[in-house]
């Protein structure tokens, strides 16, 4: 890539989705009130999402040696480290 040009991605909109896209679209509204692009970027492939929501929780609630709040701050530095939104 040069100057400007950004990454694209191609997704299923929300307005398109059906079966369980739609599934994982209602619940990231009712997560969060939006569907944010990581779950949009996999759209192609609900199943990943599937594993991506999987890993996400285990990461987030299971038993560990760090509190919520800890991985929740953790989350948050290396997303700012890497200039995500999120």
């Amino acid at each position: 890539m040069s100057g400007g040009d950004k990454p694209w991605i191609r997704i299923i909109p929300e307005s398109d989705a059906t079966g369980p896209l739609a599934d994982h679209y209602k619940a990231a509204v009712k997560r969060a009130g939006k569907v944010f692009n990581i779950i949009k970027i996999q759209s192609l492939r609900p199943d990943f999402i599937d594993a991506s929501m999987r890993l996400y929780s285990a990461a987030m609630f299971a038993p560990s040696g760090l509190t919520r709040a800890e991985r929740e701050m953790l989350a948050t530095v290396v997303s700012s480290a890497n200039h995500c939104d999120y």
